[in-house]
């Protein structure tokens, strides 16, 4: 993923969180992977959730920020209660956009 975000070129905007998760977005999805971006439940909107057949990835997305932030957020906020009933693992994952970088600073992923 980092190796993808950096060879984007600097002459595009990627400037905010939502081209961040637009392109995180994009090559999931290209690699045929289940994923959704601002999924909403009762209790809020999480930046991104992977589906697979046996893990739930519930992904915060941090621009300029940490990936601690995003994992705290994470709980603060229950993203994963809406997929503790499906008998999957549950993951969350903290992950940093670093815009000096152009790419991912730092990650971090948390089994439950």
């Amino acid at each position: 993923m980092q190796a993808y975000l950096a060879s984007i070129s600097n002459q595009l905007s990627n400037k905010n969180e939502r081209d961040f998760q637009t392109v995180f977005y994009l090559i999931f999805n290209l690699m045929g992977a289940y994923i959704k971006v601002e999924e909403c439940s009762a209790i809020g909107r999480a930046d991104a959730v992977l589906h697979l057949p046996d893990a739930i990835y519930v992904m915060e997305l941090k621009y300029d920020g940490s990936a601690d932030a995003a994992l705290q957020q994470i709980n603060d906020k229950g993203y994963l209660i809406p997929y503790s009933a499906e008998g999957k693992r549950l993951i969350k994952v903290g992950v940093n956009y670093d815009s000096l970088k152009r790419t991912i600073g730092e990650w971090r992923i948390v089994e439950e």
